[in-house]
C-alpha cells in the first residue's frame, strides 16, 4: 500500500486543506515523538504527521502501538489553545467524539467511547478496542499546545494483546480508503477542537454521553495503588472527570491511570 498521497488528501479536505499541513512518512519512531520535535522548532498548529509504520509508537501507559499501512492508520496532530492548561480538561474525550462522528459519517456501525481515550466496537464476543487517543500537553508564554496521537485499526490485530481488539472491517468498513478516512477525521477534528477552544468539553459532553458504552452499567475501577472501586458508571462531568455512583456516594475520577472493566468481567486486573 503506497504512502498517503498529499495531493489526493488535499482534494478530500477541500476548503479545510489550508488548516492542515500534512507530512506523510514511510516510517518513524512515533508520529507524536516526531511532531513534538517539530513543535519545539515552531511548526504551526494544524501540522499533521502520518506514518505508514511506527517503530516505537506510544499508547496509553507506555504501551507500544505498532502500525503497518495495510492494517492501521496512525497519525498525530498539533493544536494550540489560548490560556492555561487547566482549560484543557476533557480534551482526549473531545477528540474521541470527533473520531466517532467521523467514523459514523463514513458508515461505521457499533462504535462507542470508553473513558478516557478509547474507541470500542461492539462484537459478538463483547466490546473490543478499535482506536486509541494519546494527548500530550505542554505550555509556554503563547498558551498551550496539544500533540494528539491517534491510532486506528483497519483490520483486527493478531497475536497476544492486553485486551480484546477489533478493526474497522468489523464495523462495516472492510476496504476503507485511508485518504477518505484521514480527511473525514481531520474535518471533524477541526470542528470539535474549535468548539472545545471556545466552550470547553461542556459543549461536547452530550455527544460523548450518547456514545458511552458503559453508561448506567455496574463497573469497577482499577488503579495502580488504590483498591478497586465498584459502582454504577454515570458518565462524565463537564470537566471530563468520570462519575461513579458508589456505596459512599458519587465519586469523581480524574486520573487516566485507571482501568475500567464491567463488574463481573473475567478480564484480569492488569491496567488497560
Amino acid at each position: 500500500m503506497p504512502l498517503i498521497d498529499l495531493v489526493l488528501l488535499k482534494a478530500r479536505l477541500a476548503e479545510l486543506a489550508g488548516r492542515f499541513d500534512v507530512d506523510a512518512l514511510d516510517s518513524c519512531d512515533s508520529t507524536s515523538s516526531e511532531l513534538l520535535r517539530r513543535a519545539d522548532v515552531g511548526v504551526p498548529a494544524g501540522t499533521v504527521i502520518v506514518a505508514d509504520r511506527q517503530l516505537a509508537g506510544r499508547g496509553r501507559r507506555g504501551r507500544e502501538w505498532l502500525s503497518a499501512p495495510e492494517s492501521s492508520l496512525t497519525f498525530s496532530v498539533l493544536w494550540r489553545f489560548p490560556g492555561s492548561m487547566g482549560r484543557l480538561g476533557g480534551l482526549s474525550l473531545a477528540v474521541g467524539v470527533a473520531l466517532v462522528q467521523a467514523l459514523e459519517g463514513l458508515g461505521a456501525r457499533g462504535v462507542g467511547l470508553k473513558w478516557p481515550n478509547d474507541l470500542l466496537l461492539a462484537t459478538a464476543e463483547g466490546q473490543a478496542k478499535v482506536a486509541g487517543v494519546l494527548v500530550e500537553l505542554a505550555s509556554d508564554r503563547r498558551g498551550c499546545q496539544a500533540v494528539i496521537g491517534i491510532g486506528i485499526n483497519l483490520l483486527q490485530p493478531s497475536g497476544e494483546l492486553p485486551q480484546p481488539a477489533a478493526g474497522l472491517a468489523q464495523a462495516g468498513l472492510p476496504e476503507i480508503d485511508r485518504h477518505l478516512l484521514l480527511a473525514a477525521i481531520l474535518r471533524e477534528l477541526a470542528d470539535v477542537l474549535d468548539r472545545f477552544a471556545a466552550d470547553g468539553f461542556a459543549a461536547l459532553r452530550p455527544q460523548w454521553q450518547q456514545r458511552h458504552v458503559w453508561q448506567g452499567q455496574l463497573v469497577r475501577i482499577i488503579g495502580e495503588a488504590e483498591p478497586p472501586l465498584v459502582g454504577t458508571c454515570l458518565g462524565v462531568d463537564e470537566d471530563g472527570a468520570l462519575l461513579l455512583d458508589t456505596a459512599a456516594g458519587t465519586q469523581r475520577i480524574y486520573s487516566g491511570d485507571v482501568s475500567l472493566r464491567p463488574e463481573g468481567s473475567t478480564l484480569g486486573v492488569r491496567p488497560g
